[in-house]
C-alpha cells in the first residue's frame, strides 16, 4: 500500500508508522518526540487546526509566560516537519491488528476550502455575511462561517463551518466567499472521506472538556463566567483584545470572585481537576496586572492545592505580595443586585457567620472533563476506563492502556497540568520507539535545505520584522512608530509590523520578503530568542540564508512587559532596541557548524526508580547504558514505600525492576560509585567512574541525572525521643512487621506538612497528604476501631487520589487543620503517655488527643548533589531541587544539550509521575542517540595564536574546562566542547579570544547606539532646565 509516495510496510511487519491522536500540547509534543527519534507521524485533530486547549489560555503559571508565545513556536515546528502528516477534521472510527501492525480507519470531514490554493488572506470570512458565536473565544464575541480557529492557528488555512454555511444548508442562496477568493480555494463539492492507515503504534492524546456549570447561576446572569471564558476575556487575541472588562456592559470590574471546585470533588465528580487552584492564582495575579484602577481580587476554596513546583511560592506571591484575598468557604449562594449587573455572594466563614459580599464578575473554576467522542472510541476499542471515564493505568506504567501497542498521555488519562501533559507525551513516545524500534527510520523522509546563499561581498541589506503579539507589545508600545523608526536606520531596506509574527503564515510571508527584497541579515522585534529563536533561524536556513545572520530584539520581555503603565517611554526604547540589534545585524557573519556522530550510549546516575527506568527504556531501544549508583543496591528511595495510591504492591515492583536492570545486556550497573569528573558536549560526553575496585572512564552521547532525594529527619514533635513517634517509612515498615501492635493501639495521629510549606522549605512535598491517607485506611483496615485523627494545612489528594480523602472520612477518620502559626505541640507526660495539643482552626478551640503512636509526613528534601551539579553544569532552585529548561515545554531537559533530569532530584513526585518522567528523559535522549549525526552549535570562542601569551587566565575561568595549553605554548579552544558562554572572551587580557557571533565590534555597535541616545536624553534634560 502506497499513501503520499511512502511505502507502508506489508501486513504482517512492524510499521515504522505511529498516530497520535489530539493536537493539543500533549499531542505535538509526542509528535515532535517521535519523528525527531526516526518515526512517521500521523497527528489525527478533529478541529480544522492544532493548538488545543492551551492555545485558548493567556498565560501559563507559574512563570506568566504568555501561553501562545510559548506554544506557537511549537506548532510551527510540528506543521513544518516533513515526517508529522496534519490529519484535521479527522476522527478515528476504528483500530483493528495488533501491536506493531494497527489499521486505523479514519473520517475527515470536508473543510470546504482547498488547503493547497488557500493562502489565508481573509476575504472569505471578511465577505461571508453569516456570523455565530465563536466557539475557540467560549461564546464570547462572534467568527464568521467562514474562519480560522484563531490567528496562530496550524495550519493556517480557513475553513467553512457547514452547519452555519448558507450555502451548504441551501445550496445556490449565497457564495460570496467562493465569489470573491482570490485564489479560488473554495469548494463546496468537497465530501466526507474514509481512509485507512496503517501504523505500528497509537498514542491517545485528545485533551479535556469542560461541562457548562449547572450551578450559581451561570445561564443566567451574564456576569457569572467560566474559568476558560475568563482566559479568553485576558487574552490579547481574545474578544475584547485583552483588556479586562466584563461581558455584561464591557465596563472594567473592581472587584472579582473565583469560586473553587466547580464539577469536581463533588458527589458526581468526586475527583480533583488538580490544576483548578493554580490556575485561579495565576488569572487573579493577571488581573491585577491588567487591571487600570484597583481590582480586589477574592478566591473562595476548600483546600488550596498548590503542591507543584513553584507553586507554593507563587501563592505565597499571590496572597503576601499582590494582595489576592483568599477565602476558606464553599459559597451558598450568588444573587443579583437589583437595578445593577453586580452579583452578592452568600458565604459562610470559619467562624461561622454568615457573609454578603458585593462583586462586579464571578469566576467559576470549572473541573476537567474527559472528551465525549474519545470516551466512546475507548469504548468501542475495548480500552478500559475508570469510574469517572478517564482511561484505566497502573501506576507503574502510567502511559500504557489495556490494549498493547495503545498508549495514552495528558489529560484523558486523569486530570494535570501542562508540564505533565508534556511529560506523559515523551513518555508515550518512548514506549512507542521501544516497541517499533526495528522500524526506526524506515518511513521517514530527510529534509534538503536550499543552497547557503554566500553574502560575505555583499552590502548589508537588513530586513525589521516588529511584531505586535496581540496587545502583549501592541498594547503598550506604538509598533507603528517603531516600524517607521527602523525604516530610517542604516541598511535597513525593509521594516514591517505583524499581528504574530511567529504564526505560521508569518513565516512563510518572512521567506518571500527575503527573496524579493534580496535581505542578507533579519532583525525581528517581538519576544524571547530563548523560546523563538530557533523557529526563526530555520525560517532563514529555508530560504537559503545561515541561521546566525539573525539577530532579535527583545521589545516584550525587556520592554512591553516592565514599562506597562508608560507607553510613551517604552515605545523610545523599543526603539532603541530595535537600532542596537539593526547595528549589530550588519556585522553578523555566516557561522558554520560542526557535524558530530554522537555516541550511542547513555549516562544514567542514579539507581532509583527514574534512574532504572531511564536505563531500562533506552536499553530497550538497542543502546548501551552506563547506571551508576552511590549506594550498595539499586532502588533509591522507593525501597522505603509500600503500596501506590492505588493500592499496587511497590516492593515487587521494584524487585522486577531491579532484576530486569541486572539481567539486561546492554546495561552495566555500577553500584558503590560514584561519577567522579566529567567532561565533553551532547553527543561526545566523557565521565569518569570510581568504583570500589577501580576507576573507569566512559564515553556516552547523552547524560541522565536522576539521583533522587529523601525524607527530613525533623528535630521537632519529639521525634528520636519517643519510639512510639515514627516517620512515615517507619510506619510503612510497621505495617509490614508489626501488625498484631498496630490492632492494640486505640489512637494514632498523623501530622503532614513537617518541615514543609515553612519559611526554610517554601514547598509542598507533593506526596505527604495521599501517603498519609493511604497508610491511615491501612490502620482502619487492621483495626476498625482504631481513632485516627490526621492533622493538616490543606489536604492535597490532587487528581484520582482525592478518592482516598472520601474514603477516609467515610470510615470516620477525622481531619483537624492547624496554621502555621499555631502548630500541633507533642509532649510526654511523667508516666511516658503522648499527648497532642492543637487548636482547630474550625473551632478556634484547643484539642487534646492522647494517641498510642504519632507519625511525622516528613519533607522530601534533595540529597547533597552540589558537586554533581557543578561537575555537569546544571543548575539548581533555591530548595537546591535541579532546574529545567522550561518549567512547561521542556521538563526534563537542562539547558545544556544533551543532559536530562528525572525523579525526586527534580522535585518532590509519586512514583507514576517518576517513571512517566523517566520514560521522557528516554524519549529525549533518544533523540540525539537515534540520529546519524548531530550539529554542534557555531557560536563559539577561538583563539588567535599570534596574540596569545599563554596566561592561562582562559584557563582558570572557563566553567567548563575547555581551553588548554597545546604543544605549541598557545591556548587551545575545541569548537565542539565550548558551550557559548564567552567569559574567556571577556577576560582574555591579550584580546586574543573572539567570540563567534559577539565580536568586540558587534557589541561596541550596539553600544554607541545606547551611549548616543543617552546623550541626546542629557541634552534634552540641559535644555529644560534639568542637572543630567
Amino acid at each position: 500500500m502506497v499513501r503520499s509516495g511512502r511505502k507502508i510496510w506489508e501486513s504482517g511487519a512492524v510499521s515504522g508508522a505511529v498516530m497520535v491522536v489530539g493536537g493539543g500540547i500533549a499531542g505535538v509534543q509526542a509528535s515532535l518526540d517521535l519523528a525527531d527519534s526516526g518515526y512517521y507521524v500521523y497527528l489525527v485533530e478533529k478541529s480544522p487546526s492544532i493548538g488545543g486547549r492551551m492555545a485558548q489560555l493567556d498565560k501559563t503559571f507559574p512563570t506568566n509566560d504568555c501561553s501562545m508565545c510559548i506554544l506557537s513556536p511549537k506548532l510551527v515546528e510540528c506543521g513544518r516537519h516533513l515526517n508529522i502528516e496534519i490529519l484535521t477534521l479527522c476522527e478515528v472510527e476504528g483500530i483493528t491488528g495488533e501491536e506493531g501492525n494497527f489499521q486505523v480507519k479514519l473520517v475527515q470531514k470536508p473543510r470546504y476550502v482547498d488547503m493547497e490554493r488557500c493562502i489565508a488572506c481573509g476575504t472569505c470570512a471578511e465577505k461571508c455575511p453569516k456570523k455565530v458565536k465563536d466557539e475557540f473565544n467560549m461564546g464570547i464575541g462572534f467568527r464568521k462561517a467562514a474562519y480560522i480557529p484563531y490567528p496562530q492557528a496550524v495550519p493556517l488555512k480557513y475553513v467553512i463551518d457547514p452547519a452555519r454555511c448558507i450555502w451548504i444548508k441551501r445550496p445556490g442562496r449565497c457564495g460570496v466567499c467562493k465569489k470573491h477568493c482570490p485564489a479560488d480555494a473554495i469548494d463546496f463539492d468537497q465530501k466526507r472521506k474514509e481512509l485507512t492507515l496503517q501504523v505500528g503504534s497509537v498514542i491517545l492524546a485528545p485533551g479535556f472538556d469542560y461541562a457548562p456549570p449547572e450551578i450559581y447561576q451561570y445561564a443566567n446572569f451574564p456576569n457569572v463566567i467560566t474559568s476558560m471564558e475568563f482566559e479568553r476575556i485576558l487574552s490579547a487575541s481574545g474578544p475584547y483584545q485583552g483588556h479586562l472588562v466584563r461581558p455584561s456592559d464591557q465596563k472594567e470590574p473592581k472587584g472579582i470572585a473565583w469560586l473553587q471546585c466547580i464539577g469536581s470533588r463533588d458527589d458526581k465528580y468526586g475527583y480533583c481537576s488538580s490544576v483548578c487552584c493554580t490556575y485561579a492564582v495565576k488569572e487573579a495575579i493577571i488581573a491585577k496586572e491588567h487591571s487600570k484602577t484597583p481590582l480586589d481580587t477574592t478566591i473562595f476554596f476548600m483546600d488550596m492545592r498548590t503542591y507543584g513546583k513553584d507553586f507554593e511560592r507563587y501563592y505565597i506571591r499571590a496572597k503576601d505580595e499582590m494582595g489576592v484575598r483568599f477565602i476558606r468557604s464553599k459559597v451558598h449562594d450568588i444573587q443579583p443586585i437589583h437595578g445593577t449587573d453586580d452579583l452578592m455572594i452568600c458565604y459562610t466563614t470559619e467562624d461561622g457567620d454568615i457573609v454578603k459580599e458585593r462583586f462586579d464578575m464571578v469566576v467559576l473554576s470549572m473541573g476537567l472533563r474527559p472528551p465525549k467522542d474519545a470516551v466512546n472510541l475507548a469504548n468501542k476499542l475495548g480500552i478500559e476506563l475508570d469510574r469517572y471515564n478517564f482511561v484505566k493505568v497502573s501506576s507503574f506504567s502510567p502511559i500504557s492502556t489495556s490494549i498493547p501497542g495503545i498508549y495514552v498521555c495528558g489529560a484523558f488519562q486523569s486530570p494535570k497540568d501542562i508540564p505533565q501533559s508534556v511529560i506523559e507525551a515523551s513518555a508515550a513516545a518512548c514506549a512507542s520507539s521501544i516497541s517499533l524500534a526495528e522500524a526506526r527510520n524506515s518511513l521517514i523522509r530527510e529534509k534538503t535545505y536550499p543552497t547557503e546563499r554566500d553574502v560575505s561581498y555583499e552590502e548589508p541589506r537588513i530586513g525589521v520584522f516588529v511584531c505586535n503579539c496581540g496587545i502583549n507589545i501592541g498594547g503598550v508600545i506604538d509598533v507603528l512608530k517603531v516600524r517607521d523608526y527602523a525604516r530610517t536606520l542604516p541598511h535597513v531596506v525593509y521594516a514591517e509590523d505583524n499581528l504574530f509574527t511567529c504564526s505560521q503564515d508569518t513565516q512563510e510571508k518572512i521567506k518571500r520578503i527575503i527573496k524579493e527584497n534580496s535581505l542578507n541579515r533579519v532583525v525581528i522585534a517581538s519576544c524571547s530568542p530563548r523560546t523563538h529563536e530557533p523557529l526563526f533561524q530555520e525560517t532563514l536556513r529555508e530560504c537559503g540564508l545561515n541561521k546566525y545572520l539573525l539577530e532579535m530584539a527583545n521589545i516584550r520581555d525587556q520592554d512591553s512587559w516592565v514599562h506597562i503603565n508608560q507607553p510613551q517611554a517604552a515605545t523610545e526604547k523599543a526603539k532603541d532596541l530595535v537600532h542596537m540589534a539593526v547595528a549589530r545585524a550588519a556585522l553578523l557573519e555566516p557561522l558554520e557548524e560542526i557535524t558530530l556522530k554522537p555516541t550511542s550510549s547513555a549516562l544514567v546516575i542514579g539507581g532509583g526508580v527514574a534512574g532504572m527506568v531511564s536505563a531500562l527504556s533506552l536499553a530497550d531501544q538497542g543502546y548501551k547504558v552506563h547506571l551508576v549508583e552511590k549506594g550498595n543496591k539499586l532502588g533509591g528511595h522507593a525501597l522505603k514505600l509500600r503500596k501506590t495510591f492505588r493500592g499496587e504492591d511497590i516492593k515487587s515492583y521494584i524487585t522486577d525492576l531491579v532484576n530486569r536492570v541486572k539481567g539486561h545486556p546492554l546495561i552495566d550497573t555500577y553500584v558503590n560509585s560514584q561519577v567522579r569528573d566529567a567532561g565533553g558536549y551532547v553527543g561526545n560526553f566523557k565521565s569518569t567512574i570510581a568504583t570500589e575496585t577501580e576507576v573507569r572512564e566512559i564515553h556516552h552521547g547523552v547524560t541522565i541525572i536522576a539521583t533522587g532525594a529523601h525524607s527530613l529527619k525533623p528535630n521537632e514533635y519529639l521525634y528520636g525521643k519517643n519510639p512510639h513517634i515514627l516517620r512515615w517509612f517507619q510506619l510503612d515498615k510497621m505495617i509490614d512487621r508489626e501488625p498484631e501492635v498496630i490492632k492494640k493501639a486505640d489512637t494514632w495521629v498523623f501530622i503532614l506538612c513537617v518541615g514543609s510549606r515553612e519559611p526554610e522549605r517554601p514547598y509542598c512535598s507533593k506526596v505527604c497528604c495521599t501517603h498519609a491517607l493511604r497508610n491511615a485506611l491501612e490502620l482502619k483496615t487492621l483495626n476498625p476501631n482504631m481513632e485516627i485523627y490526621i492533622l493538616y494545612r490543606d489536604i492535597r489528594t490532587y487528581g484520582m487520589r482525592e478518592g482516598l480523602y472520601t474514603e477516609a472520612r467515610d470510615k470516620g477518620i477525622v481531619f483537624i487543620r492547624y496554621d502555621l502559626d499555631h502548630k500541633p505541640d507533642v509532649k510526654e507526660e511523667n508516666n511516658g503517655r503522648l499527648k497532642v495539643r492543637v487548636i482547630d482552626s474550625l473551632l478556634g478551640e484547643p484539642i487534646t488527643i492522647y494517641p498510642d503512636f504519632i507519625t511525622l509526613q516528613t519533607a522530601i528534601i534533595p540529597r547533597d548533589h552540589e558537586n554533581l551539579a557543578k561537575l555537569f553544569k546544571v543548575p539548581m532552585n533555591e530548595d537546591k531541587f535541579l532546574v529545567e529548561a522550561h518549567m512547561k515545554l521542556r521538563p526534563v531537559d537542562f539547558a545544556t544539550q544533551g543532559i536530562y533530569v528525572a525523579g525526586l532530584v527534580h522535585y518532590p513526585k509519586p512514583i507514576d509521575e517518576s517513571i512517566a518522567q523517566a520514560q521522557a528523559v528516554a524519549a529525549r535522549a533518544g533523540n540525539i542517540l537515534s540520529k546519524n549525526h548531530i550539529m554542534a552549535e557555531g557560536v563559539v570562542a577561538s583563539v588567535n595564536e599570534e596574540l596569545c601569551a599563554a596566561c592561562l587566565t582562559c584557563v582558570r575561568v572557563c566553567p567548563y574546562n575547555v581551553p588548554f595549553v597545546n604543544q605549541q605554548g598557545k591556548a587551545c579552544i575545541e569548537a565542539v566542547k565550548c558551550q557559548g558562554c564567552g567569559i574567556c572572551a571577556a577576560e582574555c587580557p591579550a584580546k586574543a579570544i573572539t567570540f563567534r557571533h559577539f565580536r568586540d565590534e558587534q557589541i561596541i555597535a550596539e553600544c554607541e547606539v545606547l551611549s548616543a541616545y543617552k546623550e541626546d536624553q542629557s541634552k534634552k534634560h540641559i535644555s529644560k532646565g534639568y542637572v543630567p
